[in-house]
Formats: structure tokens, sequence, C-alpha cells
């Protein structure tokens, strides 16, 4: 018995949206892998990422700020839940360590802290956002 197109679909469409360049998955004793080719999986990611890195080269150079990039790619949220308060707030105080996101991968929920004390000064990446590793999520003034 062979797995269902739409779930292959599926699997497919989760490669593209995590940018994986393979994956395989098994179930009830059916497995499938599916893989993409590495150049354009990382063609697609220099295409996505080239906006915001122009739009924040400048800013990003300046002394008084550290950037908190994602460690991985998956999905940027602001809170622990759907209804919850965020975590942090353009003008909080943070203390090195402290829980400021989560980066959700493959299901799993990844919490981001934050690399130094400071003032969070911009949030740069928006609640459900899909990241890539290096993304930019906040900036720390010092």
């Amino acid at each position: 018995m062979t797995m269902k197109e739409s779930d292959i679909r599926k699997y497919a469409t989760m490669m593209q949206e995590f940018g994986l360049t393979g994956i395989e998955v098994t179930e009830d004793n059916k497995t499938v892998r599916l893989e993409r080719n590495v150049s354009v999986a990382v063609k697609e990611s220099a295409v996505t990422e080239a906006p915001s890195v122009t739009s924040i080269a400048v800013p990003k150079e300046n002394g008084d700020y550290v950037s908190v990039k994602s460690p991985i790619v998956g999905v940027f949220y602001t809170a622990p839940a759907e209804n919850a308060e965020p975590y942090v707030s353009i003008g909080d105080r943070v203390k090195k360590g402290q829980t400021i996101c989560i980066v959700e991968a493959m299901k799993l929920m990844n919490e981001i802290a934050a690399e130094e004390d400071g003032v969070i000064a911009e949030i740069c990446a928006t609640n459900g956002q899909v990241v890539e590793f290096g993304t930019e999520l906040f900036r720390i003034k010092r």
C-alpha cells in the first residue's frame, strides 16, 4: 500500500515552508522520502532574505545594539500561547538569559533568550512569520 498523494503534498509544503532540503516520514508502515535540490533551496532562501538584509544593513552596524538572531529555521512566536501576553515589547528591559520569544521547529517549541542585558529597541519579525537560520528577531539596546 502506498502513501496518499495528499499526504506527500503536505510534507512537500512543509519542506518548502521550513526551508528543508530533505525529509523522511513513516506512517502506518509506509515510508516516503522527499528531497529538494540544494542549489534551488539556497536560491529561494536568498531571494526571501535579500529584502530584509538590505533594509537593516545600516542600523546593524551601530555598536549600541545587540542583534538577536534565529538559531534555527522555524515559526517565530512572540508569546507562549495564542491568547497570552507577549514575552517582551518594545521598551522592555531584559536580562541576559531571559526568554524573549519562541521559534517552533518540527512541533518543538524552542525558547530564544536575550544574549545581553538591555532594552528591546526593535522587534524585527512578525508573530507567526517563518524565519530562516540567522534571521534577525530583535535588536536590544545595550
